[in-house]
């Protein structure tokens, strides 16, 4: 991962699935490890994946195990993201939604149980956040002037029963950002993370990844990569030239799940997948690093 990252050298980077420490020592760690490309501005914040509630949370009738934290995790700060910058983070001017209840969110998709009880419990639904893993909105100081960096990372929409708990709040991390920007932005902005989502392939609700790819405040640079076009799966119906993530075949497949969507006021320059063609001499590179690949955008300040 951190040879890729030296090679992309991105002036602003997320990891996900990053496990967070409160003295941010991990990710101090990995920022030197990077050596003359580490990033002098870092940013975390403890997520609620692995953040344990006491209480049966998936409705198997037991308690503490990691589907019972606020996201799946075994323990707390367990997969949780990371923000590495070359410009400075306005860290006090931060906002975390991540505690929001998901019975909070409008028009929220609850899952309930065939009589149309709350699944798994009111209790549960009392304490239930929205955000499997986080939802932030970062302000970060470029030379010409403020820019937002809308992150999140959402969960997986499998994993669960019938009553499709993952699959329903899936669609609500990725919803939440379409209530939000229906609020206008002042401040230019991109929108980034992992959604765990294809526009039009997989077991999640395609359609709100598709409102918001359409929404007009946002752009979609549509990053694509060789490595993703050779080894296509045929059933599937989106472009695989912008799948993100190699999963097994044949199902689920690749999809395309991570994103980084600048707003309408930058004029986007360039785009791309870090999945070399399988003959190319650093695909290997890239599957060693992780299933999901590194996506990238290059644009000009607004």
């Amino acid at each position: 991962m951190q040879e890729i990252i030296k090679q992309i050298s991105p002036d602003i980077l997320l990891l996900s699935d990053f496990d967070y420490d409160a003295d941010l020592r991990a990710l101090n760690v990995f920022n030197q490890r990077l050596g003359a490309a580490r990033y002098p501005h870092l940013f975390a914040l403890r997520p609620n994946s692995g953040m344990h509630t006491g209480l049966d949370l998936n409705g198997d009738k037991r308690l503490g195990s990691p589907q019972d934290a606020q996201g799946f995790g075994y323990f707390a700060g367990q997969g949780g993201l990371a923000l590495l910058s070359r410009y400075p983070i306005n860290k006090s001017a931060v906002q975390d939604f991540s505690t929001l209840l998901w019975k909070d969110m409008p028009n929220a998709l609850l899952p309930t149980w065939p009589d149309g009880s709350p699944f798994p419990s009111p209790k549960a639904q009392a304490v239930q956040r929205l955000s499997y893993v986080a939802h932030w909105l970062v302000p970060v100081q470029l030379p010409s002037g403020p820019l937002n960096l809308l992150a999140y990372q959402a969960t997986p929409p499998v994993f669960d029963g019938p009553e499709d708990q993952n699959g329903k709040r899936n669609h609500d991390e990725t919803a939440f950002w379409l209530h939000l920007l229906d609020t206008p932005q002042a401040t230019p902005f991109v929108l980034l993370g992992g959604s765990n989502l294809d526009p039009a392939d997989g077991d999640g609700r395609v359609e709100v990844m598709q409102a918001l790819l359409a929404h007009p405040a946002l752009q979609d640079p549509k990053p694509a990569s060789e490595g993703g076009r050779q080894v296509a799966n045929p059933s599937h119906k989106g472009d695989p030239a912008l799948d993100t993530a190699d999963w097994k075949d044949p199902f689920p497949g690749n999809m395309r799940v991570d994103y980084v969507l600048p707003s309408a006021a930058f004029k986007v320059l360039d785009a791309g997948v870090f999945w070399p063609a399988p003959t190319a001499s650093n695909s290997a590179l890239a599957s060693r690093a992780s299933r999901h690949k590194l996506v990238w955008v290059d644009v000009e300040l607004p």
